[in-house]
């Protein structure tokens, strides 16, 4: 745990009490702080209490004497309208920060840091240059919107470089964060009803860019408009030095993907560095932009391209992305609940033919009107949560479905049916694009529950699983 002394003798409230916020008031107690803490779920409440903090309904909080607001990122902060509290804070001149503003404050400039954005991958890109900075022997700690919070990592030793996952809610609310490296791995739409425009989206993730020490590097990929802009645009005002990756497309100068071989132009000559087809658990083009990125942010340590491109080939894979849990006789299962949205589901559905897919949750914008070329490959589609009228509407007279309701209806009635089906190697998909919030904590959460009921089915006599 890394001790937030800044407010050493001064009280902080703490507003929203999962994981960030309870490792926020124990870093702030540990640093010497007092936290007064709010969440609407009691049993929040009362760990937090556990854990040091003084428990009291937010309005009652002695604002006068606040030294600063600790919010959850999932609180909203600008839109669709300012919190309450936000609003309070304000009023009583309380500064509105998160628990990456607090490790910003302690962590300083003396250890490395590299943050990643961005709509989709962030996370696999996160966790492989972690990976590839312990295979090149150094402390890589991994967190921030990835694992665990930033404040429950440890405090920096010889060789420590911090790897942060950061989302767009997070980057409000750090105005602090200088990261050593900073990666964008792409833009499309998502979250806009917190950043009230698209121009208020790609505005909060270009920041992050902008707040890297100015003899730091930005490492951008290229392959979208938006993302496309940010980088002409920052690579040309006298800033950190940037560099693009694609995939797809030959760079002048950069790092690309072409033809599933990974190459590094950032000298005179492209150099090979490896055929990323080699990384069993870094499957399709979306996950060749993870590793081109991934090398990108890790080279200026992990010098040595030959032990990049080794970690690389053996990581491991992601959580929740593209996951195998699991095979019963033919049909093999996998679990996508980070598909939080239509763009990130997309790319589980590129990976495989003959899928049986659930898919359904609190809908994002856009729907799934945009994954059309994929359905083709779905055998028929099992409908869960809130969107699952609007999804059998897309849906309607192009891919069978049923409307399945719960997790647990629909991977039951598609494993029977990936199970009888003429498919050679049938896939059963949990790819919702969609958020989780509707039945489940968090898309981790909902594939662990995923997880669980293919590890109950396999572990059932062969003639009921079937």
């Amino acid at each position: 745990m890394i001790a937030v002394r800044s407010f050493a003798g001064r009280q902080v409230g703490v507003f929203g009490l999962a994981r960030s916020g309870l490792a926020a008031v124990r870093a702030l107690k540990a640093g010497g702080a007092r936290a007064v803490a709010w969440d609407d779920k009691e049993a929040l409440r009362e760990s937090a209490a556990g854990k040091g903090a003084d428990v009291s309904a937010w309005r009652d909080w002695p604002w006068e004497n606040l030294a600063a607001l600790v919010l959850s990122p999932g609180v909203p902060f600008t839109h669709p309208r300012p919190h309450d509290i936000v609003a309070r804070a304000k009023q009583a001149g309380v500064a509105v920060v998160g628990d990456i503003e607090l490790f910003a404050r302690e962590v300083g400039a003396g250890t490395p840091l590299i943050a990643v954005t961005g709509t989709n991958g962030k996370s696999t890109t996160t966790a492989l240059i972690g990976h590839i900075l312990a295979a090149a022997g150094f402390d890589a700690q991994v967190g921030g919107n990835i694992g665990k919070p930033a404040l429950e990592l440890s405090p920096p030793r010889a060789k420590t470089v911090y790897v942060l996952e950061i989302s767009s809610y997070q980057i409000d609310l750090s105005p602090g964060l200088r990261p050593d490296v900073t990666v964008l791995s792409n833009i499309t739409p998502d979250h806009i009803d917190r950043h009230g425009s698209m121009d208020g989206y790609v505005s909060v993730k270009t920041r992050l860019l902008q707040q890297t020490t100015k003899s730091g590097l930005n490492v951008v990929g290229v392959d979208d408009s938006h993302t496309a802009a940010i980088f002409t645009r920052l690579a040309s005002n006298g800033g950190p030095s940037c560099v693009p990756v694609s995939v797809g497309k030959v760079l002048g100068r950069g790092v690309f993907v072409l033809d599933g071989v990974l190459y590094d132009a950032q000298s005179e000559r492209a150099a090979k560095v490896m055929d990323l087809r080699s990384a069993e658990h870094l499957p399709g083009a979306h996950n060749w932009q993870n590793a081109a990125l991934a090398y990108a942010a890790a080279k200026p340590y992990a010098k040595d391209a030959r032990v990049i491109a080794s970690a690389i080939a053996d990581f491991p894979g992601l959580a929740h992305r593209i996951e195998d849990v699991g095979r019963i006789g033919k049909v093999r299962f996998v679990n996508d609940s980070k598909a939080t949205n239509a763009d990130a589901a997309e790319h589980a559905l590129a990976c495989f033919a003959d899928i049986f897919w659930i898919a359904g949750g609190r809908p994002k914008e856009g729907g799934i009107a945009s994954l059309a070329a994929h359905f083709p490959r779905i055998r028929k589609a099992y409908l869960i949560g809130e969107a699952a009228n609007a999804f059998a509407a897309a849906l309607e007279g192009k891919v069978a479905y049923e409307m399945s309701g719960t997790l647990e209806n629909a991977l039951a009635a598609a494993a029977a049916a990936a199970a009888r089906s003429q498919a050679s190697a049938p896939v059963v998909l949990l790819s919702p694009a969609c958020a989780s919030f509707d039945q489940f904590r968090d898309f981790e959460q909902r594939g662990d529950a995923f997880r669980a009921l293919v590890a109950k089915r396999a572990a059932q006599p062969v003639r009921e699983a079937l």
